[in-house]
């Protein structure tokens, strides 16, 4: 058997990621190296032809100092969209150091979403003058989307659309589409609009394409029409997206004219950023922290929950020197307090987190808050019964105290159900104030369950041990 031989000019398969996705580092290393020796024939061989994701995933891997040099080298091989992949620090670092016009010419080739996306962090100044090195048609169209509120769909909307006529017939459709040149890139469906611009319905392309030539595109307007307003905020499109499956939906300004689309890759990134910016506050993380974030910015934005979290931790611990002469007296005191206070802890930010998400997907309204409120209350309840038998065996038989272990398991009910109470009422008393409950409600409530579980342990057992 002979075995094939490669063509000449075929490019040899490199590794550029591993199996867990993370950028290779030999082949880091290669473009480093490449990079470094300003070698523009290697470099365009080993990235060239990266997808954009790729090659934002291969700049965050190059040193701050390689990142601008690699776009400088490539030039206009480079592909701009590469930078809506990283984080943000690491694009307002490689953006810092380009020249207005590169960036200007970078952001001209981008569709409107992205060339938005890239332009909306940077200073005023630097955004004006990367904007007035543009045409005024090209200006234009990125000074509409940056005028929209951020987090709006308006943000995030590609300008570019396809909108014909209601009177066109499915030929005159075809052969526009046919002939035109600067058509978007990708697009699912076909807007109808009026003279004025204004929105009048959506033909998708596959009932488009199985019509008769003659047929007119009014009569192939779908009934169920699904608008997004331009200044609608971008977790209740994603919502409206997921709910309906939809592929694409217009943008429209407030008097009805088409002014974009957005289309489902955007909102697969809305979702998925949403969800980031939830974990991250769950955990007293601000929702802009990146991995590439310098230590100063990181230790200062962290300061500041560590530093509600000491204050919450003085409140607990003064609730336990209330009780000092109780603890003096009976030291399975002092070993058993922490176990009600953190089992209440847990159980609060089960709740809690439910109720969160619950209000982040729209989930949770005025029609069903009463009795997920029950539900989570009798849920505190069954399991403040259930550890309590349990804890009040175990502590019972452990300091040979059937009366200890009567007050821990009082102690459990009680502070179990405050638990589940504090995980329902504190994230929407939050959210009715405007304020994000993902932001806060772990430092309130954990305050909250910690209180409570000593009270209650330390005061039921001064009633019941007579220890005052």
């Amino acid at each position: 058997m002979v075995e094939a031989e490669s063509a000449p000019d075929e490019k040899p398969a490199r590794p550029i990621r591993d199996e867990d996705g993370v950028m290779d580092e030999g082949f880091v290393e290669q473009v480093s190296q490449a990079v470094l020796l300003s070698d523009l024939t290697t470099l365009r061989h080993l990235v060239g032809d990266l997808h954009e994701a790729d090659l934002g995933g291969l700049l965050e891997a190059l040193d701050s100092e390689e990142r601008p040099k690699l776009i400088s080298l490539l030039g206009g091989d480079f592909d701009f969209t590469a930078l809506t992949e990283v984080d943000d620090a690491v694009r307002e670092e490689i953006l810092d150091e380009l020249s207005p016009q590169t960036v200007a010419e970078g952001v001209r080739e981008l569709d409107t979403d992205d060339a938005v996306y890239i332009l909306e962090d940077l200073d005023e100044a630097d955004k004006k003058e990367i904007l007035d090195r543009l045409s005024p048609a090209e200006r234009s169209v990125l000074q509409q989307g940056l005028d929209y509120p951020e987090g709006s769909a308006g943000r995030r909307m590609q300008a570019e659309t396809i909108a014909v006529p209601p009177f066109w017939t499915v030929g005159q459709t075809i052969d526009y589409l046919r002939e035109t040149q600067d058509l978007p890139e990708r697009f699912f469906e076909i807007f109808v609009a009026d003279p004025g611009h204004r929105f009048v319905g959506t033909v998708r392309l596959d009932r488009l394409l199985r019509t008769k030539r003659p047929v007119s595109i009014s009569d192939l307007i779908e009934d169920d029409r699904r608008v997004v307003q331009a200044d609608d905020d971008l977790e209740d499109v994603a919502r409206m997206f997921q709910r309906y499956d939809l592929v694409a939906a217009p943008v429209v300004d407030k008097s009805g004219r088409l002014v974009g689309v957005m289309t489902i890759d955007d909102v697969v990134d809305v979702i998925e950023e949403a969800a980031d910016d939830d974990v991250k506050q769950l955990g007293g993380v601000d929702a802009d922290e990146e991995l590439s974030d310098p230590v100063r910015e990181v230790a200062l934005s962290r300061f500041r929950w560590r530093f509600i979290s000491l204050i919450a931790a003085f409140i607990s611990a003064s609730v336990m020197a209330m009780f000092e002469a109780q603890l003096s007296k009976l030291v399975a005191l002092a070993v058993l307090a922490p176990i009600v206070a953190s089992q209440g802890g847990n159980a609060a930010t089960q709740t809690m987190t439910v109720a969160i998400r619950a209000l982040g997907t729209g989930q949770l309204g005025s029609w069903n808050r009463a009795r997920f409120f029950r539900r989570e209350m009798i849920v505190g309840l069954l399991n403040g019964v259930a550890f309590a038998v349990i804890t009040g065996t175990v502590s019972g038989f452990w300091f040979g105290n059937l009366m200890l272990g009567v007050v821990i398991a009082l102690a459990m009910v009680a502070t179990l159900v405050v638990a589940a109470l504090a995980g329902v009422v504190v994230p929407l008393a939050l959210d009715k104030a405007g304020i994000d409950p993902a932001i806060s409600s772990g430092t309130f409530v954990t305050t909250v369950t910690d209180v409570v579980g000593f009270f209650s342990f330390l005061g039921i057992a001064t009633i019941l041990l007579r220890l005052g």
